[in-house]
């Protein structure tokens, strides 16, 4: 199977990772920072000042001794990146958030569009001078990045990021996320996880197609949809390739083909290797490793880094098998993505395109509908694959993953699924009854593994997949469900601001005006999800004046 090749730089900045736990350690060490860092020169040059570094007997560096190289031969962790006013910020834009009525929550809110202009930046020139230098890729046009560690841009956040730049009325910028994430797909056949060397080996859920289309939708520029049609044809292309693709033969006697995550590598995670080298010592063969490393990764490539979703003794972390999951979302966003294209060629012209990938979009669903559809729990269910070798699956009713989850009701944000009218009666009674909506949001899972992408943890991405695809059935009783979701989770990330004065990444739904934690990473702020969500949801949705604000 493809491996995606280490380069020289990267192999460097893991042994300085190495180095510098042993040196620091400590529960906050973060080892991302270690290959974030640029070389202020040659690698060749770098290498050889840190093989002539005092060791101790043991071969560690003293912290000291290490600390003076760190500074002398290397720039700060996200020093490549430089700060950008982007031109279309205004500090109140003409016509924002017209339904926001309440004065402290239109306050909030502005506040809340102003960090887009914390979060922006461009690629330094040094990174377009001397690329071999830094692991950040050089990108043509300005990026929002998440916040925090997550100090480049990333595919999926991008989405929601977008969402909130249409709020914000701020389109060019919103255009140069979309140039850049194009660039990508120019150079490498698909969208990268994020724009980082050590990210060449998984791409992210799928969703440019989606970040054009709303572009387009607030803006009618056909230009963009004529450049961008060519790229998104060759990133179907790569979630389509074999790597991808799976084979199923249900209980009809009927041939569907679906996607999993699946990433191109069987190694330790550059921005993680000394945390999974630690797991992968729970496994004594090579080969056996290689696959663990492989189902980590594609647990990234998914989003959900990690979840009970992806283990098959949860919550085994070690029993992560991602690569074994045919998972609902991502075949969502793949369907999407066929509707999308199928969209574009047809403005543009090409109509043998728009009906191909219209015929696409009706196997998916009809595929979607025969492996995922779970009539009893009335939700869409993952699919455990007996065997990742075989040519083609044989559909068994034991293999869907019967725990619920948040990704259960994604493909509800998708048209085929919110307009079917007694389909969305049935889902959204099982939305209510499924124990996801808590008291701030709808949780991601219901098991409280320690895991970020479980309970009690809930994202800003999956409170907007849910409630969009709710307010789009046009079913009363479901666009109710949607502004009382959309409610909470505005009302917590407006009291966790109040307290904290920043916006966190995810929050804790179990309790109103709690930020989330879990994982493999201390809890992140900035958060360009986050504030894209909670825009979007104040343009829907608004906030009457006579609406408290208040857990």
């Amino acid at each position: 199977m493809a491996v995606t090749p280490s380069t020289s730089l990267l192999s460097f900045l893991q042994r300085l990772q190495k180095t510098a736990f042993e040196a620091f350690g400590g529960t906050d060490f973060d080892p991302k920072t270690y290959v974030d860092v640029p070389l202020r020169f040659a690698l060749s040059v770098t290498q050889d000042a840190f093989q002539k570094l005092p060791r101790n007997a043991n071969g560690t560096v003293a912290a000291e001794d290490l600390k003076r190289f760190l500074e002398a031969y290397f720039g700060g962790a996200g020093d490549d990146l430089v700060h950008l006013t982007p031109h279309d910020f205004v500090r109140e834009p003409e016509g924002f958030l017209p339904k926001v009525k309440h004065p402290q929550v239109r306050a909030w809110a502005l506040q809340v569009h102003w960090l887009w202009k914390n979060l922006t930046r461009k690629v330094s020139d040094a990174v377009h001078a001397h690329p071999d230098l830094h692991t950040l890729l050089p990108l043509p046009g300005s990026v929002v990045i998440p916040g925090s560690r997550f100090r480049e841009v990333y595919y999926w956040d991008s989405y929601w990021v977008i969402r909130g730049l249409i709020a914000s009325k701020m389109h060019d910028t919103a255009t140069a996320i979309v140039t850049n994430l194009i660039s990508l797909i120019e150079q490498y056949g698909f969208v990268l996880n994020g724009a980082r060397a050590y990210y060449t080996n998984r791409s992210q859920p799928p969703l440019l197609s989606a970040m054009i289309y709303e572009i387009y939708r607030t803006t009618g520029d056909v230009e963009l949809l004529k450049r961008s049609l060519p790229a998104l044809l060759k990133e179907y292309e790569f979630w389509n390739s074999d790597i991808h693709k799976v084979t199923i033969l249900d209980a009809q006697g009927c041939t569907h083909t679906l996607n999993r995550y699946n990433a191109m590598w069987d190694k330790p995670r550059p921005e993680s290797s000394i945390k999974d080298q630690v797991f992968a010592s729970n496994f004594s063969s090579v080969s056996e490793k290689q696959q663990f490393y492989r189902d980590l990764a594609s647990a990234a490539e998914s989003g959900w880094d990690f979840s009970t979703r992806w283990m098959r003794n949860p919550p085994n972390f070690t029993t992560l098998a991602t690569t074994s999951v045919i998972p609902v979302d991502l075949n969502a966003f793949v369907l999407g993505m066929e509707l999308n294209i199928a969209f574009f060629a047809k403005v543009v012209g090409d109509n043998g395109t728009a009906e191909r990938f219209l015929e696409n979009a009706d196997l998916r669903k009809k595929a979607m509908d025969s492996v995922f559809w779970n009539a009893n729990m009335k939700q869409w269910l993952d699919y455990w694959l007996e065997n990742t070798c075989e040519e083609v699956h044989v559909w068994k009713n034991g293999r869907q993953n019967k725990n619920v989850f948040a990704s259960n009701f994604v493909p509800l944000w998708m048209k085929p699924f919110y307009s079917d009218t007694s389909l969305v009666a049935s889902v959204v009674e099982s939305l209510k009854t499924s124990d996801l909506v808590r008291a701030a949001g709808v949780a991601t899972s219901l098991t409280d593994s320690g895991q970020q992408w479980d309970f009690p943890n809930g994202w800003a991405p999956l409170q907007h997949m849910l409630v969009e695809g709710l307010l789009k059935s046009g079913s009363q009783e479901a666009r109710s469900l949607a502004e009382e979701i959309a409610i909470r989770w505005v009302t917590t990330n407006y009291i966790v601001y109040k307290k904290t004065g920043l916006m966190h990444e995810k929050l804790d739904v179990e309790h109103c005006g709690e930020f989330g934690g879990g994982g493999e990473y201390v809890p992140q702020t900035g958060f360009g999800w986050s504030n894209g969500v909670v825009l979007a949801f104040l343009e829907e949705f608004g906030w009457p004046e006579d609406r408290n604000i208040e857990c």
